[in-house]
């Protein structure tokens, strides 16, 4: 897996600017949770979908980012949690053990089938 660290609040806008052309994929994650380290573990163990940028957030360190995406992409905080960023928009999240990598590749698979349309 190619994390990229979320680590400056800054960094929203390049997202929002990446999922214009591919989609993109934050993690939100907190090391005290029992439950994080098996969704990360679970999409560790499936190759990483082409194409698609993942971003790892520390809960615990930059807290104030996982408060502002919840704000801008209009979702409750979770932990752990998943959300799929297309055109600047939260197309999908899901949290806990619903995370997993065959639904993040469905949900791109599907958006990719759309733009053909």
């Amino acid at each position: 897996m190619n994390w990229i660290f979320f680590t400056e609040e800054t960094q929203l806008a390049q997202i929002n600017e990446q999922s214009n052309t591919q989609p993109v994929v934050i993690f939100k994650y907190s090391n005290r949770c029992g439950t994080c380290d098996i969704a990360k573990r679970r999409l560790e163990q499936v190759p990483q979908p082409p194409n698609t940028l993942f971003y790892f957030l520390d809960l615990l360190r930059y807290r104030s980012i996982s408060n502002k995406i919840a704000e801008d992409y209009h979702v409750r905080h979770e932990s752990p949690q998943i959300l799929l960023i297309k055109n600047g928009e939260c197309i999908y999240e899901d949290s806990h053990t619903g995370i997993n990598m065959q639904d993040i590749i469905a949900e791109i698979s599907h958006v990719h089938i759309l733009e053909k349309l």
